[in-house]
């Protein structure tokens, strides 16, 4: 019995001899393992982190995305804007219906009862008066496509953000901003109606007013998705230190102070008249300037001042961005000064075209359009200086 107890307590010490000896080499061979692959045991316990990391990476790659393209379709929507206005089919609607407007009339009767709103308007009365069905029918699709492209913008938007937000790859704290630019592309309809409303009284356009805040808040909501879409692909928080990055920031708002002036221009159609270049009226600086009384006045109403100070800004902005782009030579941002730069003048020459030629349809469009691109690269460039 001794000796089975003897043998047994051997037999145990043995077996966990072996057990440790097979632990130690499974360890062993874990660390050999890691070593081969570059990573060490203490190591393989970060991996999870690291995936995690990616994880958030491809989210916020993925949520960048999503807001590049709906800032695609406000650019389209600003041109299809322009081309709605400068066909003068902007006051064909004359209800707003948030929900069911989203559906064209269906049958001759429906067009009919749309036709017959219409021509209870001045514009029709006094520009339009004798138009045909067919005619107005044109007119109509113009405005219904302008109005169909927000509502799309509003789903494009919403729906994503619904689904990032729920399956929780947008981060928390950029919740509250992608709510805000919801919250003003609703403002923005609100405000596409508002301005309507100017044109179905007394008027037989719309007010020049009203045109350019509605145009200024699409081109600030086409820029801050823009930004939050960087910020979002590069994962950074951006703050403006350097004296280059604020004159950055400062191009912006120059940019849109010249697109401000050039909704002035297209709401009392000011390109239509003075179509020379450099001279205008004759002189580089016309007499008459502040002819209108209140002064304040001549700057928003009156055709000769509106086209000189868009006239002016064009010029500022050409010398201030050549020589922005060549302060920003050495920086990692001189690609995209340089592009701003080209972009600008690009801008410049087409406008000019586009006075020279009296405002053609695809002209004016192209201009609005390249706007938005001019502002867009802006928008970029200052990004890419933000540390």
């Amino acid at each position: 019995m001794a000796f089975h107890k003897a043998f047994g307590r051997f037999a145990q010490s043995t077996r966990g001899a072996r057990c440790c000896k097979r632990g130690d080499l499974s360890q062993a061979k874990a660390a050999r393992l890691g070593a081969a692959g570059g990573v060490s045991v203490s190591a393989m316990s970060v991996l999870p982190r690291i995936n995690a990391v990616e994880t958030a990476d491809r989210n916020r790659r993925a949520i960048a995305w999503w807001l590049f393209g709906v800032a695609m379709l406000v650019f389209i929507m600003v041109v299809v804007g322009g081309l709605t206005r400068l066909t003068e089919s902007g006051l064909s609607i004359t209800e707003w219906k948030p929900v069911t407007g989203a559906i064209p009339p269906m049958s001759e009767e429906h067009w009919q009862e749309e036709f017959d709103l219409y021509r209870q308007i001045p514009q029709y009365q006094l520009i339009n008066k004798g138009m045909s069905l067919d005619e107005f029918k044109t007119i109509y699709w113009w405005e219904w496509g302008h109005r169909f492209l927000g509502r799309l913008i509003g789903v494009a938007f919403l729906v994503p953000f619904l689904w990032f937000a729920v399956t929780r790859r947008v981060e928390r704290s950029m919740v509250p901003r992608l709510i805000f630019l919801f919250v003003l592309g609703g403002m923005q309809g609100v405000l596409g109606w508002w301005m309507v409303m100017s044109g179905l009284v007394d008027r037989t356009e719309v007010s020049q007013y009203r045109l350019a805040a509605h145009l200024g808040l699409a081109t600030i909501i086409f820029g801050a998705l823009i930004w939050t879409a960087l910020d979002m692909w590069h994962g950074k928080s951006t703050r403006f230190l350097s004296g280059l990055s604020k004159a950055a920031l400062a191009l912006i708002a120059l940019i849109f102070l010249q697109t401000i002036l050039g909704a002035f221009v297209a709401g009392i159609r000011a390109g239509l008249i003075y179509n020379t270049w450099p001279l205008m009226a004759g002189a580089f600086i016309p007499d008459g300037l502040l002819a209108m009384k209140p002064v304040w006045h001549n700057f928003f109403e009156s055709h000769l001042t509106v086209q000189f100070q868009h006239r002016m800004m064009a010029y500022l902005l050409l010398a201030v961005t050549a020589w922005h782009a060549y302060r920003a030579r050495k920086t990692e941002a001189a690609g995209t000064a340089n592009l701003l730069f080209a972009a600008v003048v690009a801008q410049a020459a087409l406008g000019i075209w586009t006075l020279l030629w009296v405002v053609p349809i695809p002209l004016g469009a192209a201009h609005q359009g390249g706007a938005m691109i001019v502002f867009g690269i802006a928008v970029w460039h200052a990004h890419r200086l933000a540390k």
